[in-house]
């Protein structure tokens, strides 16, 4: 929790800096006057003065803001040409826009970052979509989905790889209906699917080795001596194309004995052993053999121009789907328990940070892809609101009065409360077992 809660400090404390800092550049742009310029918030700590800005560190480093002359219509204002409410309404959209534009523009730097430092990726990830199976009654078997079959399209994408079609389907929502056309014997067939937390799934999975990652303790994969590393050519006899063939096997074939042809070391082996009914620790029992599955890997780097396009159209994509996602809480197709709140934000660093730098960095960019899309909602209080009341005051072609901006913001600010504490209370019951 403490890693959790530091990784928070100083992701979301950067994000919200850079924020601010995006608003601050526009407004200077312009000729507003800022007044305060602050890493944190609360008492300020030290800082200096350089001309009408304070620079300030304040006591409470997490964020910062940004206090621009003249931008709260309650206070006495003198009219000055460089307060804020002195200037166009579209410089004062522009200056609401830039906070979230440089969050998104920050989310893109730091996954463009992580591509051209380069890593493992599965090797089936930049491959053409070709179904080597499909899961008893899962949504691909419903849709008619079948072995051999290709994807030549899915949600709109032509000719997807399965790093993109997993990327698009992990951000659908669940349940959602997504179209799907595929190619057999030569003809196309168009159908749709049913979205879910669990890609292959939704569509099948990839041919791929069955490599031992780890075998745990006590099981009857250990007993019977399979390895770490260890490939798993057969079992019962059934050629294995993919790790999700051998799990429907393992179901099938219940708490009989069962054959495991392997590769060890390029030497085949067979060996015997018979699956136990357990509850692996996500609350479901099934019948298993105790091991777990890792991905043939090749490492991948991208050249600067290559892993920004890449990052682009990835936040692209993801905030596409965000927005989408924003719409189906509205409308109640989604529920607020799948909203993680502080809590939630706090356990996710912990792990991230724990998994590494990398990892770390991935949920920066999340976070600060998140901070841009929810900032332009059209919410009192958030850029966005401000932006929807400009708009209302240009068509008007006059100010609104003072009371009804005063209850404007009054509103957007209970909302928000509300929203707040009903995903505290589900982050805290996430915290139970039960939930």
């Amino acid at each position: 929790m403490l890693t959790g809660i530091i990784a928070v400090a100083i992701g979301l404390g950067v994000m919200v800096l850079v924020h601010e800092w995006g608003h601050f550049v526009i407004a200077r742009l312009f000729g507003v006057r800022v007044e305060v310029f602050s890493i944190g918030f609360g008492p300020r700590l030290l800082g200096v003065k350089r001309g009408p800005t304070d620079y300030r560190i304040s006591a409470l480093p997490l964020g910062g803001y940004v206090r621009m002359a003249g931008d709260n219509p309650a206070e006495e204002r003198r009219g000055d040409p460089d307060e804020f409410l002195s200037k166009p309404r579209w410089q004062r959209v522009l200056i609401a826009l830039a906070g979230p534009t440089t969050n998104f523009l920050m989310a893109v730097v730091l996954t463009a970052a992580l591509f051209v430092r380069g890593g493992e990726q599965p090797s089936y990830a930049d491959k053409p979509v070709v179904v080597a199976g499909v899961v008893k009654d899962s949504p691909a078997q419903k849709a008619g989905i079948q072995a051999g079959d290709k994807v030549v399209s899915f949600a709109g994408v032509k000719d997807p790889t399965w790093e993109r079609l997993v990327l698009e389907l992990g951000l659908s929502a669940p349940g959602h209906s997504e179209p799907v056309t595929i190619e057999r014997d030569g003809r196309l067939i168009t159908t749709s699917v049913q979205s879910e937390p669990q890609p292959f799934a939704v569509v099948g999975y990839p041919a791929e080795p069955v490599i031992v990652g780890s075998v745990t303790h006590g099981s009857p994969a250990e007993s019977a001596g399979l390895m770490e590393s260890d490939v798993i050519v057969a079992a019962n006899g059934e050629h294995l194309t993919a790790p999700l063939q051998l799990s429907e096997i393992v179901k099938q074939n219940g708490g009989n004995p069962m054959t495991l042809d392997i590769l060890r070391d390029g030497q085949p082996k067979m060996l015997e052993l018979r699956p136990t009914w357990k509850d692996p620790g996500d609350g479901t029992p099934r019948w298993q053999i105790g091991i777990t599955f890792r991905f043939e890997t090749s490492p991948r780097r991208y050249s600067l121009p290559q892993a920004t396009l890449k990052a682009t159209q990835f936040h692209i994509v993801l905030a596409n789907k965000l927005v989408y996602l924003v719409g189906e809480l509205f409308t109640g197709k989604v529920s607020l328990k799948q909203v993680q709140g502080p809590l939630g934000i706090v356990q996710e660093s912990s792990r991230a940070a724990k998994r590494g730098f990398g990892d770390l960095v991935s949920l920066m960019a999340l976070v600060s892809l998140n901070l841009a899309i929810l900032n332009l909602l059209p919410i009192p209080i958030l850029d966005g609101g401000h932006i929807l009341m400009l708009g209302i005051e240009g068509l008007m072609r006059r100010d609104l009065s003072l009371k009804i901006k005063e209850r404007f913001v009054t509103v957007g600010m209970v909302f928000l409360l509300l929203v707040f504490l009903i995903v505290m209370y589900n982050d805290v019951l996430r915290l139970f077992p039960s939930h």
